[in-house]
């Protein structure tokens, strides 16, 4: 519920202080006691991620207050947030990118014979 809600909030209630740049919220973790959520982020359109997570967490009060909004009757207490960045594709490119540099030998014909 809170990785869809942020998301909402992101894209209808922080255009205007994030520019165009996209925030996509690929998962959020909550802790044991319900009191604080990391949120991990993945921008688009944006070139320097660390930049872009300083510029959220300029504005982490406006968005937990959105928050407290939008799930205040489901909960009994509105998370702290923690917000994070998500480095999973790029970490997916570094891989693919990775694998397909490695040079690898094609198999002979002798040798599939044998086998």
């Amino acid at each position: 519920m809170i990785q869809k809600e942020l998301g909402a909030i992101f894209q209808r209630n922080m255009t205007h202080q994030l520019g165009s740049m996209m925030v996509s919220v690929t998962q959020v973790r909550m802790s044991p006691d319900l009191g604080l959520a990391k949120a991990y982020l993945s921008f688009i359109l944006h070139e320097n991620p660390d930049g872009a997570l300083d510029q959220v967490n300029n504005h982490k009060s406006e968005i937990r207050r959105e928050l407290g909004k939008r799930i205040g009757k489901q909960v009994r207490i509105v998370p702290e947030i923690a917000f994070l960045h998500d480095d999973s594709s790029e970490y997916a490119t570094h891989m693919d990118k990775l694998i397909s540099d490695l040079d690898i030998p094609e198999e002979s014909d002798e040798e599939e014979e044998e086998k």
